[in-house]
């Protein structure tokens, strides 16, 4: 009998990152990793459960970076040779490993894989794998929903309501050209929440959203039951909270299941231990060793004395791992629903790239997850915040607090002494863009795109991965140099309109180096009102 929902949720999101001034770059590599390692396993992942009549609903949230990266024609073509390139060295590496049968059999598991993985991009998807997410949308197991236009942190906004407009609806409406639907739900960035935020989303339609855990519980009135039933906030949104418990399983190395030791160790690469000039054809760029994917070691332990990977032990663990966060949800279920007196929603919200990237098991144990509840007619049922409000049950009216999150879990991954700079820079930008959109309501030809392109420099400015990497301080430098150049590109931009001295040639060559949202419209920033607020109630339905 079931007794309640798993939502299972997955942000798939990467920064907008293309350099076509270079013949590679090594950051567009993050994107080649997360495609070969969590995009296409995840696909396939689906495609199999399809084929054998699984049923399952699972929410992906795929962010307009992601989007407009996976659709670039510069960037398919330079997988592809990215992808060969591997191919190549792989299969090297299998004749280097001739008599070494533990890794000779590595490599010609990572030939299989880069060949396959090939042939499902260009082939099965014609090298566009948004195209997939939504032929799984159409089937009815997956429900897309969008992000912030640029990831951009929302709550260090909000002084600026035209900015927090455009990030939203630019969002929305990159969303529907490219998936085909309007998103019903948002993953708000970071999830990054302030009260007042929810009004933007309902402008544009939206319905639902997320918060961290601490943002429900906190909400105003306390929410009845706690983050395992949404709340809908004065403008109509309903917010969904994150589980603690579940989430900690899948996404802490310490205490979740990737730490396991036998799983594949993410950050020893055989690539280091190669002679270099073996693998420098492989390099690219400036030639300096990077990662390749040559991941031969298994986590062992903590120790530099690691073991090598067997892949047959670690897909056998992910199994129990799957069987063990199934039986831990359906008690988790049963237990919530005997004190609740009703169907609890359990919601699982994780970064798509921790699933095969991080953690390389993670598509195999999601998959049999799913396996697994579709065969046990359990007392869960996958389902996704859609599904939820459909079903009709009652939803109290809560306002949510303040968060994100992160470390410490209020921003302050976001504004700290590494980054806090900049907050002035595009505080000022929007407010600019602002002014610019006033001013200029019907501009034509050069001007027209000379705006377009300065709301562009904005909203890539804004990306809340560049104050996150800088807080890392791992790749910090690039993360400065790209909010300096979008800001510095913004101003130059902003004085040429003022004085009425676009240079077009310089302008074509800024459009031609960042061509995300090609219909961007920058007169969205000519409206810097706060929406309306609505009457409070105390249940809604």
């Amino acid at each position: 009998m079931e007794k309640g929902y798993l939502s299972l949720v997955l942000h798939a999101h990467l920064p907008y990152v293309r350099h076509p001034e270079y013949a590679s770059f090594l950051e567009e590599d993050w994107l080649f990793e997360a495609i070969t390692e969590t995009y296409v396993p995840l696909l396939r992942a689906f495609r199999r459960l399809t084929n054998d009549g699984v049923d399952f609903r699972l929410t992906v949230s795929l962010s307009p970076p992601l989007v407009s990266m996976l659709q670039d024609a510069l960037l398919q073509e330079r997988y592809i040779k990215h992808l060969d390139g591997l191919i190549d060295l792989t299969g090297r590496e299998i004749d280097r490993c001739r008599n070494d049968a533990r890794l000779k059999g590595l490599a010609e598991t990572y030939h299989r894989m880069f060949t396959e993985t090939r042939t499902v991009f260009a082939e099965e998807y014609g090298l566009d794998l948004v195209r997939a997410f939504r032929e799984f949308q159409d089937l009815g197991k997956l429900e897309l929903t969008t992000c912030g236009a640029t990831h951009g942190f929302l709550p260090l906004m909000q002084e600026y309501p035209a900015a927090v407009r455009a990030q939203v609806r630019v969002a929305v409406e990159h969303h529907r050209a490219t998936v085909g639907r309007d998103p019903r739900g948002i993953w708000l960035p970071e999830c990054g929440y302030f009260p007042g935020v929810d009004a933007y989303l309902a402008e544009q339609g939206i319905r639902f959203t997320f918060v961290d855990t601490h943002g429900l519980l906190h909400a105003v009135p306390r929410p009845r039951y706690g983050n395992f039933a949404p709340v809908v906030t004065h403008s109509g949104v309903a917010v969904f909270g994150r589980d603690l418990e579940s989430s900690k399983q899948v996404w802490s190395a310490k205490e979740g299941y990737p730490g396991d030791p036998v799983y594949r160790d993410f950050y020893s690469d055989y690539t280091y231990d190669l002679d270099y000039d073996y693998v420098k054809p492989y390099l690219g760029g400036d030639g300096s060793r990077k990662m390749l994917g040559l991941k031969y070691w298994r986590i062992t332990g903590s120790t530099d004395a690691k073991e090598f990977y067997d892949p047959d032990a670690a897909r056998a663990r992910a199994y129990e791992h799957a069987g063990n966060f199934l039986f831990n949800r359906e008690r988790q279920i049963e237990h919530l629903h005997g004190v609740m007196g009703r169907e609890p929603i359990i919601v699982a919200p994780y970064d798509a790239e921790l699933l095969g990237h991080w953690w390389f098991e993670g598509p195999i144990w999601l998959e049999e997850l799913i396996r697994r509840i579709d065969a046990a007619d359990g007392p869960l049922r996958t389902a996704t915040p859609s599904d939820y409000l459909a079903d009709g049950a009652p939803i109290q009216r809560c306002e949510p607090f303040h968060t994100s999150w992160g470390y410490m879990g209020y921003s302050e991954v976001w504004l700290n002494n590494t980054n806090d700079y900049i907050y002035r820079h595009l505080h000022r930008a929007a407010a600019r863009m602002t002014e610019l959109a006033k001013a200029h309501p019907r501009a034509e030809g050069l001007r027209e795109r000379a705006l377009n392109q300065a709301a562009r420099e904005l909203l890539l400015a804004q990306a809340s991965d560049w104050a996150f990497i800088m807080k890392t301080g791992v790749m910090a430098e690039y993360a400065h140099k790209r909010t300096r150049d979008h800001v510095a590109r913004f101003s130059r931009l902003y004085a040429e309109i003022r004085s009425n001295a676009i240079d077009e040639r310089r302008l074509s060559e800024t459009e031609w180096r960042g061509r995300i949202f090609p219909e961007l419209d920058y007169r969205i920033y000519a409206d810097d009102s706060r929406p309306a607020p609505v009457a409070s109630v105390d249940f809604v339905r």
